[in-house]
């Protein structure tokens, strides 16, 4: 069997991996535009700030690695056409640009996805960066010693994360977003709040609700926007990630933004083609449709996936909550499933639950409190999300319900699943359990 990877991040990565561990005689090829792969893009506002012990670490796999699983590996290699029906592909070396066309058996489609970069007027201004491959971390990091102050442009978890990066490393910091708040499609009002808070209290000039039109100037960057004009030594540009599917235009299904669509076996509309990673859409179990989530926890799934289903159909998809957490001065922030104003966006009615109480008993040396805010169905009573902020790491109460919206779980179950109690880590009705019973006494 003769199969095609088309690009190699982690989607990429972990379906090669799956395929030649399940089928160690089939003949696999990558295609992979950069000279790298496997790249934790997460890290990148860690090492920026001084947080990564070795950057080299921030690689889990290598070509080297995937080649002796039985991979041929064409690094630096760019597909130019695709025609998926007849599983035939153009292909050209980026480094002695040579093409040749191949035709395979099956294809992986694992593309990721580009930085969406608005058509705003400067944007080409060489102060102008962006924040998501090796290459734009070598570029960032090597300018952090020498730069004193920065505009990050948008405040989701990579901005935000930047943003925090370059306040506790002494950079004058401007934070911009045409949102109302930061991490506003992360989180609601009442804990973005908090963090913009942090923010100020460290020195950042928040610029919420604020568009940016347009870039200028040479030694400096000075970036308008719709209320006020703000200068830096560099705007690094974090407003989002669009799907890098171009080259299979009205060959598949796909949604709106250009996500590829699969079934829950990982294969798109076209048989024998298969996607994954940024790539792809998700099936997102809060509103159970198609949605667009580019995470990597998704992205290795997907891959995963292909690997055991690319022969025969067997194991299912579960789709995902788009689970995830960010420490933020010393706090942490942590969610699963929907918010009220993701909710609003997708047009869908929730009930949602406030609570705030201490981690652990006022009898121990010391506490602090927990912020928390659940989500649920007002007729079905199903948990939809839950989101959580802490001084204290309670990043693992977002896999908790992560796994009450994977299950099903309504609020009056997971008021009385089992949890420990000891007084070093909670009280004797753990901060979960405690706001899934306010839920159940406000829903009478």
């Amino acid at each position: 069997m003769k199969v095609a990877v088309i690009g190699c991040t982690h989607a990429g990565t972990f379906a090669t991996q799956a395929t030649l561990t399940a089928h160690p005689d089939w003949d696999v090829t990558v295609y992979e535009t950069h000279d790298n792969l496997s790249f934790l893009s997460c890290g990148i506002a860690l090492w920026v700030g001084g947080h990564v012990s070795d950057p080299k670490k921030m690689f889990y796999s290598s070509p080297e690695m995937l080649a002796q699983l039985g991979a041929h590996m064409k690094m630096q290699h760019t597909v130019l056409k695709a025609d998926l029906k007849e599983k035939v592909l153009h292909v050209k070396n980026l480094v002695t640009s040579e093409e040749t066309i191949e035709k395979f058996d099956k294809i992986i489609v694992t593309t990721g996805s580009s930085p969406v970069i608005p058509p705003i007027e400067g944007i080409d201004n060489p102060n102008v960066k962006l924040c998501k491959n090796w290459e734009h971390a070598n570029e960032l990091k090597k300018s952090a010693p020498d730069v004193k102050s920065v505009i990050v442009i948008g405040s989701g978890y990579i901005g935000a994360e930047l943003a925090e990066a370059y306040a506790t490393t002494d950079k004058k910091v401007t934070l911009i977003d045409a949102l109302p708040h930061a991490l506003g499609k992360n989180f609601d009002p009442n804990i973005s709040e908090i963090v913009e808070q942090d923010y100020r209290d460290h020195g950042v000039q928040l610029a919420l609700s604020e568009k940016v039109v347009s870039f200028s100037g040479t030694d400096q960057v000075t970036v308008k926007t719709d209320k006020n004009e703000y200068t830096a030594d560099l705007a690094i540009l974090c407003v989002g990630f669009r799907p890098n599917t171009g080259l299979f235009k009205d060959q598949v299904e796909m949604l709106g933004n250009g996500a590829i669509t699969t079934d829950e076996y990982m294969q798109t509309s076209v048989k024998g083609v298969y996607a994954a990673g940024d790539s792809a859409a998700v099936y997102y179990n809060p509103t159970q449709k198609a949605d667009y989530i580019p995470l990597a926890t998704n992205a290795v799934r997907q891959g995963l996936l292909i690997g055991r289903n690319i022969e025969t159909p067997t194991e299912k998809y579960m789709g995902t909550q788009a689970t995830s957490a960010v420490e933020l001065f010393g706090r942490t922030y942590s969610g699963s499933g929907l918010t009220v104003e993701g909710a609003k966006v997708r047009g869908m009615a929730v009930a949602t639950t406030t609570l705030t109480e201490d981690y652990r008993p006022d009898f121990m040396p010391s506490t602090t409190p927990v912020l928390m805010n659940l989500t649920w169905n007002p007729k079905t009573r199903q948990v939809l999300g839950g989101s959580f902020t802490s001084q204290y790491d309670i990043a693992q109460a977002a896999n908790v319900i992560s796994m009450a919206i994977q299950t099903k779980m309504t609020i009056d179950q997971l008021a009385m699943v089992d949890m420990f109690f000891q007084p070093n880590y909670d009280q004797p009705l753990n901060y979960v359990n405690a706001i899934a019973m306010k839920a159940v006494a406000e829903s009478h």
